[in-house]
Formats: structure tokens, C-alpha cells, sequence
């Protein structure tokens, strides 16, 4: 597989992302956005720091200035190289100084301000003690969306991660199963996602006989035999950008009942990526997927949401489950994973990513979604 022919991400693209969320952190009534070394300071900065230590690294994204990142001085040289540097200010600082100190003269120190989930807590502390009367709230909760509506250059990288998880796929499907361990299967996942271009492996659930009825099955050393049915779940970034699929394979001829239940995920997960459009509630499209599985007797054993949202992280906002009244918009992308787990017996997932377009959704995972029978 060819890699991916986007041009890197600009200075400029940068610029907008920061400028874009500092536009809905005001009309979130936030004071500012602050932003720790993760996957939102790589998607508003392209920066990513070599080492995630004790030192503060800190984005400040405030209302009348310019961003400003607040690094150490030991860091400030790579820090200068991320593509969104040219964006934005840097502000260094040096041990035995107070990193706290010299952010607080940023902030209004009154200010509501929005918060990286995954920010160190001694971090925000020490904010908290320099500014007591500074209040804060986690992106996920302020900013739920920010990152979801992808633009052309991040949806061809998400295409292309789902077609490197396709192709995985299909080479995956060749090779044997029957007498090897679950963990030969998963490594030989994780292989084959790397050649066709991941640089990021973030999961690689083979789930046989039993153990696909546990939706996040750890990989073990039960060996796998005819007859079972294997839930396989994998995905990584890509350039930067997430795949995230799941099929489910027999080994050997299935019976008349795995055809039957594996027929009835097929339908529901074909149910929920038809009720995908503009406009719609994320809970419509687990309601569609949902009510195929309820009316068929099955309701009891799909015990999950039905998608995740999927972008510079493999799970992110929307997510598709009941109560989520965030209505679709174009260029938003996340899964649509139904499934059925009969404890002790067998279970079977169904998942693709998928994107909304101006007037319906597109698939980004094209394998077949039949049952398909392995050796």
C-alpha cells in the first residue's frame, strides 16, 4: 500500500485550529482553553513532546492574545520546530523558577477556563494556588465537539488508515487459525497493520469461541478450535489519524444459529450507518442499529454503545448511544459497531467507520461484512 499523499499540515492550518477554538471557547462563556502535551495539543500545535515529564508544558489559548506555549527551556528548541510554531508565542522557563507564576500572567486570574482531559492534576493545582480564584472545566465536558468536524486533508488520512485496516483485513483472513493461540492471531494483526503503514498499534482483540462474548477481550493463549466464532477488533494511528475496524470470522462451517445471529448484527449495523445524516441525533443512529437486535430477541446481550467518535485518538467525541442529542454535521467521522455477546458461548461485532457527507454517510472500511469462514 501506497502511503498517503496529503501535504503536511501548515503553519497556517495551525493557526485556524487555534483560532477556531479560541471562537468556540467564547461561545462556550471559557476564558481560555489550557492545553497539555496530548492529542489536542498535537491537533491545535502539531507539537508533541519527546518526553511527557514532571516540567510544565502548557498551551494558552486566551481571549485577546496571541497563543502562547509555556515550555521548559530544555524543550524550547524542539518545540520551536513543531509546524504550529510559527503560530504562536513561545514562553520558556527554567528550573528553580515557578512555571505556575509565569502561566497565572497569562490568565485572567478570575477566568473559567477549559482543560485537557489528560492534564496532571499537580499541574492544575498549581494553578489553582497561584490563581484561587481561576475555575476550570475538562474539554470533553466545555468542548466536547472541537475536534470532531474533520476537514478534507484530515478525512483523506482517516480514508487511508481505514484502508490500511481493510487490507489488514484481507491478508488476515489468509492465514490459518485453527490450533494457534489467540496472541499468534493478535501479533500477527499488529504485523500487518505496521507493513501497510501504522506507526501506532492501539489494539488487536482476537476474541474466539467463548471469549468473543466479552466486547474487550484481553488476548490470552487459549488456543483457537474448529467451530469457533472470532470477534477481531484492531486499530492504530496512521500518519497521525485513527482506523478502527472489527469483523467476525468462523472458523470451519458455522451452524444454522451463528449464520442466524451474525445475519442480525450485519442488519444492524447496516441500520445505523443508513440513519447517518446531517442533522440527525448521535442517539438515532444507536436507536436504528438497536431496535434490529431488540426486535430480533437480542436486545439483552448488545451491551455496548454503538460508535466513537475516531480522529488523532481512536476513541473521541461524538458518541453514539442513547441521551447524546449532538446533531451529525458534515465531515464528522466515527464507528458504527453493533453487536451480540451470548456469555459463554460466542459473541460477534460488526464495525466501520464511517463519515457524514452533505447528504447521507460513507463507509471508510469496505471488507465484506458476510460472515466469512477461515481455516
Amino acid at each position: 500500500m501506497t502511503g498517503s499523499t496529503v501535504a503536511p499540515f501548515t503553519a497556517d492550518d495551525y493557526r485556524a485550529r487555534m483560532e477556531r477554538a479560541a471562537r468556540a471557547a467564547a461561545d462556550a462563556g471559557l476564558a481560555g482553553l489550557l492545553v497539555a502535551p496530548g492529542p489536542d495539543l498535537v491537533w491545535l500545535t502539531g507539537y508533541a513532546p519527546t518526553a511527557i515529564t514532571e516540567r510544565l508544558t502548557l498551551l494558552v489559548i486566551a481571549a485577546g492574545m496571541d497563543p502562547v506555549l509555556v515550555v521548559p527551556t530544555l524543550e524550547a528548541p524542539d518545540a520551536a520546530k513543531a509546524p504550529g510554531a510559527p503560530a504562536l508565542s513561545l514562553r520558556d522557563w527554567t528550573d528553580g523558577k515557578d512555571p505556575y507564576a509565569a502561566t497565572a500572567a497569562l490568565l485572567d486570574a478570575a477566568g473559567h477556563f477549559g482543560v485537557s482531559d489528560n492534564a496532571w492534576a499537580m499541574h492544575l493545582l498549581g494553578l489553582q494556588k497561584a490563581l484561587p480564584g481561576s475555575s476550570y472545566a475538562s474539554l470533553t465536558e466545555a468542548l466536547p465537539m472541537l475536534r470532531a468536524v474533520k476537514d478534507a486533508a484530515e478525512l483523506e488520512l482517516l480514508a487511508a488508515a481505514g484502508a490500511a485496516a481493510d487490507a489488514t483485513y484481507e491478508e488476515i483472513r489468509k492465514v490459518p487459525f485453527a490450533g494457534r493461540r489467540e496472541s499468534d492471531v493478535a501479533r500477527d494483526l499488529a504485523d500487518l497493520l505496521r507493513r501497510f503503514g501504522h506507526a501506532q498499534v492501539d489494539f488487536t482483540i482476537v476474541a474466539s469461541g467463548p471469549n468473543g462474548a466479552n466486547p474487550h477481550h484481553e488476548v490470552g493463549d487459549r488456543v483457537i478450535e474448529r467451530g469457533d466464532m472470532v470477534v477481531l477488533d484492531f486499530g492504530g494511528l496512521r500518519n497521525g489519524y485513527g482506523s478502527d475496524t472489527s469483523r467476525t470470522v468462523h472458523v470451519g462451517e458455522p451452524t444454522e444459529e451463528e449464520r442466524r445471529v451474525h445475519d442480525i448484527v450485519r442488519e444492524a449495523q447496516e441500520a445505523g450507518f443508513r440513519a447517518v445524516r446531517p442533522g440527525v441525533a448521535c442517539q438515532e443512529v444507536d436507536r436504528a442499529a438497536r431496535a434490529v437486535i431488540a426486535d430480533a430477541g437480542y436486545g439483552e446481550y448488545f451491551i455496548h454503545r454503538t460508535g466513537h467518535g475516531i480522529g488523532v485518538t481512536t476513541h473521541e467525541p461524538p458518541y453514539m448511544i442513547e441521551g447524546e442529542e449532538q446533531p451529525l454535521v458534515p465531515g464528522m467521522c466515527f464507528s458504527v459497531e453493533p453487536g451480540i455477546y451470548l456469555p459463554g458461548r460466542f459473541g460477534m461485532r460488526i464495525e466501520d467507520i464511517v463519515t457524514v457527507t452533505e447528504d447521507g454517510g460513507r463507509r471508510l472500511n469496505d471488507t465484506t461484512r458476510e460472515l466469512v469462514i477461515v481455516d
